[in-house]
Order: structure tokens, then sequence, then C-alpha cells
């Protein structure tokens, strides 16, 4: 071999090898492994040249701008670094579907890899958020928009990235938006889109401290008045496809000239069995707590309670319970009406129109 003959910067295998094995996003730190210098890479990221670094210590290996999937890999490589502090790389086991245990992709990014459709798609996105925990030496940087948390929440994949779930998505986009309209247009979607329930929704706009917000006060009433109405329709649904006898709905319980005992959403006065839709969502802004949440809860089994000392049974019912079990919520309003005929006959109460 001459010795005087120059290396070139990037022998056609490894390159071929990097392009396939990454979508053309690579680390710095990967290049080096495939023998790679930082001076050459520079040389590659000249203008006018193959490469680019489109983040610090990540390059992409074409010209011209990114794909959106192309930008959120490298967001994620300069985000997820290794306790080195080197940049983390797929691994060659499963190359397209990189593992980023240290980063969580939110904000509006997430919602567009959810499938929203009143977030802009991914390549006209000017930046996108990313959950790192709060103890990380990061700085935002270009797209990269860091978001701290004291601890990440368990991602989804979607399209082989970690994805936050809806909710806190949510909430991170929420946290930026000012407009009261894009507030109320991603809540309303995220129930519409069965992405999510209400409830979930208010417990992260919540937690992070945003439920004072007056952008965010009326797009979260919205947000219940939609969800609570979607549960209704959900429960006619139930009752009509599974050959429930039909009840009364929407109805006001009294004793005769007593007190009132509380609303119902469906009554069946001859088996003095009743439903009620869990539709808590506690308000409380910054006051929020736990033994608020209890206390929420508390009123309901008193309730309930209440309404079974009197021989009426009651039968609660979650709006993601409907969503996704409705034959099984079915089956317990249909076993609650079958064992009436074994139980004492109930006090009589009123029933009024709610």
């Amino acid at each position: 071999m001459n010795h005087n003959t120059p290396v070139p910067p990037l022998t056609p295998r490894p390159l071929s090898h990097l392009s396939e094995t990454c979508r053309r996003v690579v680390t710095a730190a990967h290049l080096r492994s495939h023998g790679v210098s930082a001076a050459q890479a520079d040389e590659r990221c000249r203008p006018g040249g193959p490469w680019q670094q489109i983040l610090p210590g990540v390059f992409l290996l074409h010209p011209g701008p990114p794909t959106g999937e192309e930008r959120l890999h490298a967001v994620l490589m300069y985000t997820a670094r290794e306790k080195s502090g080197v940049p983390a790389q797929p691994g060659p086991q499963d190359p397209h579907r990189p593992a980023y245990p240290d980063a969580v992709i939110t904000g509006l990014a997430a919602l567009t890899l959810h499938g929203f459709s009143a977030t802009p798609p991914l390549p006209s996105l000017d930046r996108v958020d990313v959950l790192v925990h709060r103890m990380r030496r990061l700085r935002s940087t270009g797209c990269v928009r860091i978001v701290r948390t004291a601890v990440l929440p368990t991602p989804q994949a979607v399209s082989g990235l970690p994805v936050a779930p809806v909710p806190r998505a949510l909430a991170d986009a929420v946290a930026e938006l000012t407009d009261a309209d894009a507030v109320r247009r991603l809540l309303t979607e995220a129930v519409r889109g069965r992405h999510c329930e209400p409830a979930a929704v208010v417990r992260e706009l919540n937690d992070a401290k945003l439920l004072s917000r007056p952008q965010v006060v009326d797009a979260v009433d919205s947000l219940l008045a939609e969800g609570r109405a979607i549960a209704e329709d959900r429960l006619y649904r139930m009752v009509r496809e599974y050959g429930l006898p039909d009840p009364v709905w929407n109805v006001d319980l009294r004793l005769p000239g007593g007190p009132h005992l509380g609303g119902l959403d469906a009554y069946w006065a001859e088996q003095a069995v009743a439903v009620e839709l869990d539709t808590r969502a506690p308000r409380h802004g910054n006051r929020q707590s736990d033994d608020d949440a209890d206390g929420l809860w508390s009123e309901y089994a008193r309730k309930r309670e209440h309404l079974e000392r009197l021989g009426i049974t009651v039968v609660h019912i979650t709006p993601k319970k409907l969503r996704d079990a409705m034959e099984q919520q079915a089956t317990v309003v249909r076993t609650a009406l079958m064992a009436a005929t074994d139980r004492d006959p109930a006090a009589y109460v009123v029933v009024l129109p709610r």
C-alpha cells in the first residue's frame, strides 16, 4: 500500500451503512466510531458540502432542510445523552426504533404525532419541546426547547419515538399558548378525537398550575361540557345497543316532603336501579390538593350510601369505561336490574326532571 495516498474522509461503505440505519441523522460520537474525525465532519459541513450540522453534536448526512422525522431524531439525539455525556445513537439490533431513555417529545410536536389536526405539521414547527429530568445540564438550542420535569412521564411509542401521553403533551403545549381560541381547539380535539378523557386533561393542567390562566378557564369549561355530552351520548347508545329497558333520563330524586337526594343520569324506577356518570374533574386552580380530590369522592360515596340505604342500587360508570368497555358496563347494569327481584322493595321516592 502506498502510504503517501491520502485517506478519504469517509469510505463508501460506512456512509451507506450510516444512511440506512439512522435515516441519515447521526451523532458525532457515531461518526467517530466509523473513523470520521471532527475535522473531516466539519469539512463535509462547509457551505455547499454534502452534510450539515443540524444541532450540537448531531449531523444530517444530506444537504437541504431535514424532514420532520429527521428533525425529531436529531432533537432526541441531542437531548438523550448517555452518562458519558455523548449523544446517544440507535443500536444495530433495532436501528429504526432507537431507544432514547432520557427524553420524551411533548407539546405541539407530540400532539401532531398523536394525530391532532389542530396542530402544525412537523416540518413547519419552529421548535420541538422535549421533556428531560430537571437535573440534566442541557440547554435549549436551535429548534430544541428543553422542558424540565421532576419525573418523566411514561412515553408512548409513536413511529418509534418516545412521545408524552396526550394529557401531558396538552399541558406542555397550553403552557406556551396565549391564544384562547387555540387552547380551546386543542382541548376540544383531545376529547372529540377520543384521545383522552376530560378529567385526565384537567388533572395535568392543574398539576402544571395552568387552571387559573384566563385563556384556559373558558376552554376547560367547554372541555368539561363537551366531555359530559359525549359520555351521555355513549350512555344512551349503551342502553339502546345492548337491549336494556328504557330508563328515565336526567332526573332528581327526593323523599316525599323531604330532602333532595341527588341527581342521576338514568333511573329504572321499577327496579330502583340508578346510573351515575362519574365525570369528576376537580377545578381549584393552584390550591388543588389530594385532599380536594378525596373530598369529591367522599361526596359521591355519601350520596351513594344514602340512596342504597333506601334500597336503590347505584351504578357508577366513568366515561373511560363507557368508551373502552361499553359491553361490560351494560352487563353490570343488566345484572343490577335482574337482581332487583331478590331485594326488599325500595323506599318510595319522588322522581323529578333535572
